[in-house]
């Protein structure tokens, strides 16, 4: 009789953590779809600088490899082994800006040349205008943050586990949009987010 509960315990607590693993999965795959689904949500911070904030995929190594091959050779290209990977992200920036400048003349050996300068602390415009072309510099600046993040669960006011992952990217030019960002989590197998 003690070896059949022992049997008994055995194949229940085998298959207990069958079905905690397999709820795992399945709300990891929910993750995904979800970040797959929903659209970058762009704000302005208490200091006017430009942020946005995007769901974070959860992917093996595996799925890295087959979605995301061109990431993975490049990666194998620098000495890194995709199994070492612990996450990548990729934010896409565009930056615009209209100025409005004084164009003034320059006298070089009977001839006139105009220049035009314009700058502020994120973007410099150095210019010529000759007779039949214009000549121009555009130098921009920006510095990104990416603030990566766990979302907790939430039970009345109890706040517990993680529900997603979260990446928050703050650019400090006020000219520049973000227009894509990315990121992803690498997972292995036997290793349990908490």
């Amino acid at each position: 009789m003690k070896k059949f509960l022992f049997i008994y315990a055995l194949c229940a607590t085998a298959l207990a953590a069958w079905g905690l693993r397999f709820v795992a999965e399945t709300r990891r795959l929910e993750n995904n779809q979800t970040a797959l689904c929903e659209e970058i949500a762009r704000y302005r911070t208490e200091l006017d600088e430009e942020a946005a904030s995007v769901r974070a995929l959860r992917l093996r190594c595996e799925e890295y490899r087959k979605l995301r091959g061109e990431d993975a050779r490049r990666i194998r290209e620098l000495g890194i082994r995709i199994r070492r990977l612990e996450s990548t992200a990729l934010t896409a920036t565009e930056t615009r800006t209209e100025l409005q400048t004084i164009i003034r003349d320059t006298v070089i050996r009977h001839d006139t040349l105009r220049v035009f300068h314009w700058s502020d602390r994120w973007v410099r415009v150095d210019g010529r205008i000759l007779r039949d072309s214009v000549e121009c510099s555009v130098e921009s600046r920006d510095t990104l943050r990416q603030i990566v993040h766990r979302i907790p669960r939430r039970f009345l006011f109890i706040r517990y586990g993680t529900k997603g992952i979260r990446q928050e990217i703050i650019c400090s030019n006020p000219h520049t949009k973000i227009a894509y960002s990315e990121y992803i989590e690498l997972e292995r197998r036997g290793k349990r987010k908490k």
